[in-house]
């Protein structure tokens, strides 16, 4: 009597993500962790953000952090947060009570540094930015968009996002039969950043530069003025800060030592076969 073979085993590790993405990844780390902080103290020298060409202390902010005598504050247009002891108005750590947006434990440096928190934000601004586009570059070649990032038309339809949604939920990040695929939320989420969000961080930088402006003046009209390019550039700034939120709860949700595996060596413990 013929037997019916076993199933073929799977195998123990797949091959997730190329060099190019890991290193591109860990470049980021470092570039974007330096650029926030130092871009917080930046904004301290003027916390307050406008729309248009110009502004400054006497005209309409939509955004701002700041102190009175007794508490700190972030009003958001007509809306006003308290906000004493985190931002606008907290204690260093010598118990001494400081009137600034953010914290010194939050910015590079530490201290108030307004031409050394330029150069260091500026500096690996460059590091973004050029790491950005040999990275484009290389998955361009590597068909790595095409191949992993590509979003089909069956994969935007309402029913197929609610069903990866309903995954998330369950902790299901990986189908079992394609361990090295993106799901629909990342390959939505990261296109956002990659094609969207860190572009316009980039641009609306360098529209900040009067010598930029002089050179390409085509950015002030792109971004409605220097105020508004400022604007814009904290927006995508806080979207960072939420997608690298969101990442880090995902990765450890998924399994932060198998997560950081196919990271640092690009191979990935495939996942258990979902329970029936």
């Amino acid at each position: 009597m013929d037997e019916t073979p076993a199933p073929a085993a799977k195998p123990r590790l797949v091959y997730r993500h190329r060099l190019t993405t890991r290193i591109w990844h860990w470049v980021n780390v470092l570039a974007v962790f330096v650029m926030l902080m130092s871009g917080l103290m930046i904004f301290n020298a003027h916390p307050r953000l406008y729309w248009g060409e110009y502004g400054a202390n006497a005209d309409y902010a939509w955004l701002q952090i700041g102190a009175t005598r007794t508490e700190g504050y972030l009003r958001v247009g007509s809306l006003e947060i308290p906000t004493t002891g985190v931002l606008g108005r907290w204690s260093d750590g010598e118990g001494n009570i400081v009137n600034r947006a953010f914290p010194g434990w939050a910015t590079i440096p530490s201290g108030y540094d307004l031409a050394m928190a330029r150069r260091w934000h500026l500096t690996f601004a460059w590091l973004l930015a050029f790491g950005l586009l040999l990275y484009m570059l290389a998955s361009l070649i590597n068909r790595h968009f095409k191949r992993d990032l590509t979003i089909r038309r069956d994969e935007v339809r309402a029913r197929h996002i609610w069903a990866d949604i309903k995954a998330h939920a369950r902790l299901r990040f990986h189908h079992p039969d394609r361990p090295n695929a993106y799901n629909t939320l990342q390959k939505l989420s990261y296109v956002a950043i990659i094609f969207v969000v860190l572009p316009v961080v980039i641009l609306t930088g360098l529209t900040m530069s009067p010598n930029m402006d002089a050179a390409w003046p085509w950015l002030l009209d792109l971004f409605g003025g220097r105020q508004s390019a400022r604007s814009i550039h904290f927006i995508c700034a806080a979207a960072l800060v939420v997608f690298i939120a969101v990442h880090v709860l995902l990765v450890v949700l998924a399994g932060p030592v198998n997560e950081m595996r196919s990271m640092i060596t690009g191979w990935s413990k495939p996942p258990k076969e979902p329970t029936p």
